[in-house]
């Protein structure tokens, strides 16, 4: 058995190169697309690493035990999700090690890793590695970002956000049902089986590979009859997250609707450029600056490969980063950075603007960034968009799932009606014109 190591000047349990060799790794599933690419990138870098995927009840059940109840619901599940699976027998629990993200900005997410070793030592599990996936914030000689695996990581959401929105596009309108997902299925094994043969991740491969993804999905038979569009914003765990939002994406399916959730890599350009306008406002590193542009710029170059492909066989493309944050201007200011930011309102306005005007705006109770961008936003956001229908969603432990459906329920109503006098309004035109 690995020898438990600890940092000399904050007693913090390091997870070793010893442990690296003999240790499971268990990571939160939040964007299932996205993570399972994820997942088999560690496995080829020598990570042995499982994606949790338990749900139900008692997750929260045992995060409620072992987190104070005014933390946000996301923590809660997180941390409630990891001890509840060292619990469960499955694990040997020496052989465990948990990897969770550490963004270091001024929301709880910065906290929960601080959090869940609390929790850790509250219920005997002390003894268990807590990994940091963050850029250089604690270091362990067992695990590290390199260049390489960051490329394959950046190829990875690339990829995640593209199946994510072609599935979203054919899904509702398939005629064989369940070619969609196994087309997701299909491509997230072909595409696992690239990147760790060292393949899929230069701009040249991504670009070929986005073209070839999206042109299989191009021939799905579908029948387009008119849906009611919904968007679906909000705080990032609880926007990805099946457990964390009720199954919220499988409902709107079953209402009839088809679902737009803006993709992970707009959130990544978020994070970078924040950085960026940390340094424009208050001053800072200019060699940061220079590391941080080119990280944007190479984020840039992958997000026009994404649009190009959707927009060459017919798609809805993802929305150009520069351009959703030009319409937040003078709606709110650029400094509103904390959790998703301004970007939150931002992706509200995009939304409305490309006929995903029914919004559901999903928010941990009690989430501050998302009360001031979320809510806080909707007047302004009607006033200039005023086709929005925008309703928004409190999660948490205590919140019953009948109620939050109903009020979305309510939102569909109103978006139903004006679809309806939409395809009138189109019906009367094309009668005149005859």
């Amino acid at each position: 058995m690995a020898e438990l190591k600890y940092d000399k000047k904050t007693g913090r349990l390091l997870f070793t190169k010893q442990m690296k060799k003999e240790y499971t790794i268990l990571m939160p599933n939040m964007a299932p697309i996205h993570f399972r690419i994820l997942r088999n990138v560690f496995t080829h870098y020598g990570y042995k690493s499982e994606l949790l995927d338990t749900t139900g009840p008692e997750i929260a059940q045992t995060g409620l035990k072992y987190v104070h109840n005014d933390t946000c619901y996301p923590a809660l599940l997180v941390i409630g999700q990891f001890i509840h699976a060292l619990q469960s027998g499955k694990y040997d629990v020496h052989k465990t090690a948990l990897l969770i993200t550490q963004t270091g900005g001024g929301c709880r997410a910065s906290n929960y890793i601080f959090l869940l070793r609390k929790a850790l030592k509250k219920a005997g599990l002390e003894f268990v590695p807590v990994i940091s996936l963050s850029f250089g914030m604690e270091h362990n000689s067992g695990f590290s970002l390199t260049i390489p695996l960051i490329r394959r990581f950046a190829a990875g959401l690339v990829y995640g956000d593209q199946l994510m929105l072609l599935s979203n596009q054919t899904k509702p309108y398939e005629i064989n049902k369940g070619e969609s997902m196994a087309l997701v299925d299909e491509w997230s094994d072909k595409i696992s089986q690239l990147l760790t043969e060292g393949k899929g991740y230069t701009l040249e491969e991504i670009d070929d590979n986005l073209r070839k993804i999206t042109k299989s999905f191009s021939k799905i038979e579908l029948n387009k009859v008119p849906k009611v569009k919904v968007g679906i914003v909000g705080e990032i765990y609880v926007k990805y997250s099946k457990m964390a939002n009720n199954g919220l994406e499988d409902f709107l399916a079953e209402q009839g609707c088809e679902v737009c959730v803006p993709g992970i890599m707009g959130f990544a350009s978020f994070k970078i450029d924040n950085r960026l306008e940390d340094i424009k406002m208050f001053g800072g590193s200019s060699i940061k600056f220079k590391v941080c542009k080119m990280l944007f710029n190479y984020i840039t170059k992958l997000e026009g490969l994404m649009i190009d492909a959707a927009k060459e066989y017919g798609f809805v493309p993802p929305h150009r980063y520069a351009h959703t944050k030009e319409l937040v201007k003078g709606v709110i200011g650029y400094g509103s950075k904390m959790g998703e930011g301004w970007l939150l309102t931002a992706e509200m306005l995009e939304l409305a603007e490309t006929g995903y005007e029914n919004i559901v705006c999903t928010q941990p109770f009690g989430c501050l960034p998302n009360h001031i961008n979320g809510k806080g936003a909707i007047r302004k956001i009607k006033e200039i968009m005023p086709n929005a229908n925008i309703v928004t969603i409190d999660y948490d432990p205590g919140a019953p799932k009948v109620n939050q459906e109903n009020r979305i329920k309510l939102m569909l109503a109103v978006g139903k009606e004006e679809l309806e006098k939409k395809l009138a309004a189109q019906k009367h035109g094309a009668e005149q014109e005859g």
